[in-house]
C-alpha cells in the first residue's frame, strides 16, 4: 500500500517548495495537486461538491509549475496531478508538459486526468460540455502518440495533426501511466479503452465506491481483454486507519489523503498527523 497527499496548491498556502520537502520527509510517496484555470464569476455549473465553492478553486498555482518546484527539491516523491483538466489544454502543448515533467523529475509523473465539471470553464477554453469526454480521450490518445513516436501523427475528430517532431520524451516508457479521476457510468469502460488506471473519490454521495468501482472496472477490462492487474487503483480517502486497512484488502494501490490549502503553520502538523497513519501500512 502506498501513502499520497493530494492539495490545492495556492498563492496563500503552503507552498510547494517547502510542501514537497515534508512530505518526502515524512516517507510518503507521491504528492498529487489539482488544476483549475479559473473559475467563471457567472457560477452557473453546479459543483460536485454540497456546498458553496471554496476559493482555493480559483487561486490555484499552475500545476505543472507547482510540480516542477516540487520535482526541483525532492529525489525519490513521486509527483502526480489530481488531476489535470485535458480540456484546458492543447495536445501538443500539454504532451511537451508532461514528457519534460517526467523526464526532469527523473519519470516520477503520475497523469491523473479528468474533464472538469465545469461547463463555463471548458467553454471558455473552447470546448463544449457535450463533447468534453471525447475530447479528452483524443487528445489523451494523441499525447501517447506523440511520447511513443520519433514521428508522431494524429487524425481525429477534435484532434489532427501532420507528422511533428517533439522532444524529450518521457522517461517512463510510453509516457507516464494515465489514471481517470472520474464516477459514472462511463468511466470504467473509459479506463479500459485508454487509461492505466482509476483516481477514485471516497465517501462522496451519489458516486460508485471503491468496492463498486472496482468491480465495474474489471468487467470493463475483461471485455477489451486487457488483464486487471495491470490497472492502477488510487483512492483519495481520510485517514481513518479502519477504512485504509479495507483498501488495502481490496487491493488498492494507492491512498490518497488530502491537505487544506493553509499556511505551513496548519499543515505541518496535520502532515505529522498523517503521517503516523500511514506508517500502519508500511
Amino acid at each position: 500500500m502506498k501513502i499520497g497527499i493530494s492539495i490545492f496548491p495556492t498563492d496563500y498556502s503552503i507552498q510547494p517548495a517547502e510542501l514537497a520537502r515534508a512530505v518526502e520527509e515524512r516517507g510518503f510517496e507521491s504528492l498529487f495537486v489539482t488544476e483549475h484555470t479559473h473559475i467563471p464569476v457567472s457560477r452557473e455549473s453546479p459543483s460536485y461538491i454540497p456546498r458553496d465553492l471554496p476559493k482555493h478553486y480559483w487561486h490555484t498555482h499552475d500545476a505543472f509549475v507547482a510540480l516542477t518546484v516540487a520535482a526541483a527539491v525532492t529525489s525519490t516523491l513521486r509527483l502526480g496531478t489530481g488531476v489535470c483538466l485535458v480540456t484546458e489544454h492543447s495536445p501538443i502543448g500539454l504532451a511537451k508538459r508532461v514528457a519534460s515533467l517526467d523526464f526532469v523529475s527523473g519519470g516520477r509523473f503520475i497523469f491523473g486526468v479528468g474533464s472538469g465539471w465545469n461547463a463555463e470553464e471548458m467553454a471558455d477554453h473552447g470546448v463544449a460540455f457535450k463533447d468534453r469526454w471525447k475530447v479528452t480521450r483524443e487528445r489523451v490518445q494523441a499525447m501517447k502518440t506523440i511520447w511513443s513516436q520519433e514521428e508522431p501523427e494524429f487524425h481525429g475528430e477534435f484532434v489532427s495533426f501532420e507528422k511533428l517532431w517533439s522532444w524529450p520524451k518521457p522517461i517512463q516508457a510510453g509516457g507516464p501511466p494515465v489514471l481517470i479521476g472520474a464516477n459514472s457510468k462511463w468511466t470504467f469502460e473509459r479506463i479500459a479503452d485508454y487509461a492505466d488506471g482509476w483516481y477514485a473519490i471516497d465517501g462522496v454521495p451519489g458516486f460508485a465506491t471503491p468496492e463498486e468501482g472496482k468491480e465495474l472496472l474489471r468487467i470493463a477490462a475483461e471485455k477489451r481483454g486487457r488483464p486487471f492487474s495491470e490497472f492502477d487503483l488510487s483512492v483519495a480517502s481520510y485517514p481513518a486507519e479502519a477504512r485504509v486497512t479495507q483498501l488495502a484488502a481490496l487491493g488498492v494501490n494507492r491512498v490518497v489523503f488530502g491537505l487544506p490549502s493553509e499556511p505551513a503553520a496548519a499543515v505541518i502538523p496535520l502532515l505529522d498527523g498523517l503521517e503516523k497513519v500511514a506508517r500502519q501500512f508500511p
